[in-house]
């Protein structure tokens, strides 16, 4: 009896024993929500979790002897410890990552430093969008290394990316976990607010393994903040500026308990520079957590905008005024998206996420009548309903502290009607697609490898396998100065489904295909980075090759009524250089350096209409030359940002007849301010195009000149 009562009794301690108490703080002693705690025993793992929004991690497999803890958290250094079993509960704060160990998520799909995750991988944290202060995500990205941003006319104009030499419908875009780029690709970056963004990550090169179609030449991935503090912390504050522009905001966010949350809401008026060059959008939102049980997370995300755009359309070419703006046509979005994602830990080295979604975006273009002088002008009521919805589910295995296993599967459901109200039909097109995905990481001695496949089935192109492979090998550790050089490099197969339009037609005179294949891009890329200073600076160079295959263009059957459908006839390819030096001299001290060399050409294009499309000619709106300079400096009481943005000459072109080829090159020079006027109270200004350059990002569109916006933004309550 007494054998059985003392057996009971240990067993007990032990239990209680077996668990350990992680809580994660930034250098500012706030906690880090989301952050990957791992519990290591050796080499194997013993335990995997993620810290709640109090910046808590309950870890439990701890029996007697000493362990390593890693913690990762995007945004920040990796850091690594050792524990023993007599510790209940520890406190780790994390550092700010230097050059090349930044943590990042998108790369893999788990966070890993940057240096791992078999990509070049571009960050936009917090505090520097504070300090940036974009009106919308064109405004931020353009400022990213192998980012180059096109924009339709000024503010709310439609916002295109073009990333290493590929069409603007090459980009995954992901908000929340949910993608919201129109089936086939197609995303407007000026207007999308980016209010309460914890982070923006973009990846470079093919990444449909992962991220399926769309994922050609790069993936955006944004997130929205987390809510913390114990009190309710209330933000509020309104800037306004030149061409009678105004912007009022609020937010509520905190965690008690078991919850935590985020609301918030954004209003911008502006008149614009010209005629009909308004804009407005008011956005709405809510990131809203419930931590069931310490392994188990149920969160819940949605946000909402909407906005009007007068559209001036081209007049304006290299500084020629060969016709005047269009006066009455309008555009319009509203677009929702929202998300419930259930994230459980556990058994022992597992994680799942199980992920329910969906957006819905409308938008509407409407040109009422004929402004005398303008070619090609005429009444149009332009439509787009398009709702995607579905769920996905992700699963994550950590065998030991040197492989990870990531798998998963998804279903959509496309759903789109889209046309001319003055020129039926309105088409309806519906696909509902599956893919299931499956990716192996390794880490052997010097050499880290990541092999992935993703199977993929769609109602249009039907079956495709999408392989990836990327291998690093680090060359040499180096010393004080030259402090590690690594290589690395990649395959992979990028995918982008057909739009709706073209499968399923769309207007007088185009004929469905339902046969069209998906669009591919061949892609490999190989490159090194050379760590300095004991890793206080890195120097990434990479060189890229894409071969663009299968790429849909509008075949002519009948020249005579000028009938036709759309075909996969075209090819083309793009190879180049990225050059990347980036660093963090003083803790309160990042800049990012970039030149990016893009040569681009047309293989085949059966259906050209002008001597621009011919074969043997580059690609419309890819700069050989561009480059870019991020430099913020963040202190106690102050901060300030500068960003420039250098793009060379491009070809381009008019499409009305005027003989315009090419745009000339520019360049952007922002600046942004804050300065903490009390501990509540914050004072701030924001300069656009401070050297108010009169240039085009798309030839005929003028770019609005030097622009300024100061406010001031109140903080009440939170720690």
């Amino acid at each position: 009896m007494y054998r059985a009562g003392l057996s009971i009794f240990l067993l007990l301690v032990s239990a209680c024993a077996a668990q350990l108490k992680v809580r994660v703080l930034d250098p500012q002693s706030s906690v880090i929500a989301g952050a990957e705690v791992i519990l290591l025993d050796g080499e194997r793992s013993r335990d995997v979790q993620i810290t709640s929004a109090q910046g808590l991690a309950l870890l439990r497999g701890v029996g007697t002897g000493g362990y390593r803890l890693r913690v990762l958290a995007p945004g920040f250094s990796p850091q690594e410890l050792g524990v023993s079993h007599e510790q209940a509960e520890i406190t780790v704060k994390l550092h700010l990552a230097t050059a090349a160990e930044t943590v990042v998520v998108t790369g893999t799909r788990n966070p890993v430093p940057e240096e791992q995750a078999g990509a070049s991988v571009s960050t936009l944290e917090g505090d520097q969008l504070s300090l940036m202060h974009p009106v919308s995500a064109a405004d931020a990205l353009r400022f990213l290394p192998g980012a180059v941003v096109n924009t339709q006319g000024q503010r709310g104009g439609l916002a295109s990316l073009f990333v290493r030499g590929g069409d603007s419908r090459y980009n995954k875009v992901i908000i929340d976990g949910v993608s919201v780029n129109d089936p086939g690709g197609t995303f407007d970056f000026g207007v999308v607010p980016l209010q309460q963004t914890e982070r923006v990550e973009f990846v470079h090169g093919a990444q449909s393994t992962l991220y399926g179609s769309d994922a050609m030449t790069s993936v955006v991935q944004a997130w929205t903040r987390t809510g913390t503090t114990l009190a309710p912390e209330l933000r509020l504050g309104a800037d306004g500026g030149n061409f009678n522009t105004a912007d009022g905001y609020l937010s509520l966010a905190g965690a008690r308990g078991r919850y935590d949350y985020d609301v918030f809401g954004d209003q911008l008026n502006t008149t614009g520079q010209g005629i009909n060059d308004d804009y407005s959008n008011s956005s709405q939102g809510a990131n809203l957590g419930l931590q069931i049980n310490p392994s188990t997370l149920f969160r819940v995300r949605a946000r909402h905008s909407n906005n009007r755009t007068g559209v001036s359309g081209e007049w304006k070419f290299n500084g020629q005024a060969l016709e005047p703006p269009d006066s009455d046509q309008w555009a319009r979005q509203n677009n929702l998206l929202a998300s419930a994602e259930l994230l459980l830990t556990g058994p022992s080295r597992w994680q799942h996420r199980l992920n329910g979604f969906e957006h819905q975006h409308k938008r509407v273009n409407v040109d009422t009548f004929s402004d005398p002088g303008r070619l090609f002008d005429f009444p149009t009521h332009a439509i787009a309903e398009v709702n995607r919805a579905g769920f996905d589910y992700q699963g994550n295995y950590l065998e030991r502290s040197w492989a990870q296993s990531t798998f998963g599967y998804e279903f959509e459901d496309e759903n789109g009607f889209t046309g001319d109200l003055n020129y039926p039909p309105i088409v309806h097109g519906l696909r509902r697609n599956q893919a299931a995905y499956g990716q192996q990481t390794v880490t052997v001695g010097k050499l880290a490898a990541i092999l992935g496949m993703r199977f993929v089935h769609n109602t249009t192109f039907g079956n495709r396998a999408v392989p990836r492979i990327a291998l690093a090998f680090e060359a040499r550790k180096g010393g004080a100065i030259l402090s590690g050089t690594r290589l690395r490099f990649s395959y992979a197969t990028g995918i982008k489904e057909p739009r709706l339009e073209e499968s399923f037609a769309s207007g007088q005179g185009i004929l469905p295909n339902p046969n069209l294949k998906a669009e591919e891009n061949r892609a490999f890329e190989a490159g090194v980075q050379q760590r300095l200073l004991g890793g206080k600076y890195a120097l990434d160079a990479t060189y890229y090759n894409n071969l663009f295959r299968n790429q849909i263009d509008f075949a002519i059957l009948d020249p005579v009524n000028f009938v036709g459908k759309y075909e996969n006839i075209d090819k083309s390819m793009a190879h180049g250089a990225e050059v990347e030096f980036r660093g963090r001299p003083l803790s309160r001290l990042s800049l990012d350096l970039a030149y990016n060399y893009t040569s681009t050409q047309i293989l085949e294009q059966p259906f050209a209409f002008d001597g621009l499309h011919q074969p043997g000619h580059p690609l419309l709106r890819r700069p050989k030359h561009s480059g870019s300079l991020l430099l913020n400096c963040i202190a106690n009481r102050w901060g300030t940002n500068l960003g420039a943005s250098l793009v060379g000459r491009r070809p381009d072109s008019d499409f009305l007849g005027f003989g315009i080829n090419h745009a000339a090159g520019y360049a952007r020079v922002d600046l942004g301010a804050w300065y903490a006027l009390t501990s509540r109270v914050t004072a701030y200004v924001n300069v656009e195009n401070a050297l108010n350059r009169h240039y085009e990002e798309a030839v005929g569109y003028p770019a609005l000149g030097a622009n300024f916006r100061a406010g001031v933004r109140f903080r009440i309550g939170g720690e």
